[in-house]
């Protein structure tokens, strides 16, 4: 996969898993759901994953992309609340760092089976 095509699929990905959630559980905020925790942030990991096999090099970035993307379309979505953004975007990175070491972890591993 190239790399214009992984960015797509992890931006609108992880832009879809958070404006999904927020509107089917009616939250302004997808992670005041607690669908969110449960479905739509391991769906983000996991999409991050799958996207490091497809593309293994600098996998890191498909973990970063996908949790990134949510942070945009937060604020996008917030109607003008920006008080505590900061913060948000702090919670976002910590967010991002499982998803940026499956990404690192399933890229490793494709290219170790792939030159067994």
């Amino acid at each position: 996969m190239q790399d214009k095509a992984a960015y797509l699929v992890v931006l609108i990905g992880g832009g879809m898993l958070w404006l999904l959630t927020a509107l089917l559980t009616g939250r302004s905020e997808a992670w005041d759901s607690p669908y969110y925790w449960s479905l739509a942030y391991p769906m983000s990991i996991l999409l991050a994953g799958i996207v490091a096999y497809r593309a293994p090099r600098r996998a890191w970035r498909w973990g970063l992309a996908v949790m990134l993307v949510q942070a945009l379309v937060m604020v996008v979505t917030s109607g003008g609340s920006f008080g505590l953004l900061p913060l948000g975007l702090l919670l976002f990175g910590v967010l991002s760092l499982p998803a940026m070491a499956l990404a690192v972890l399933v890229a490793l591993w494709r290219n170790r089976v792939g030159k067994g």
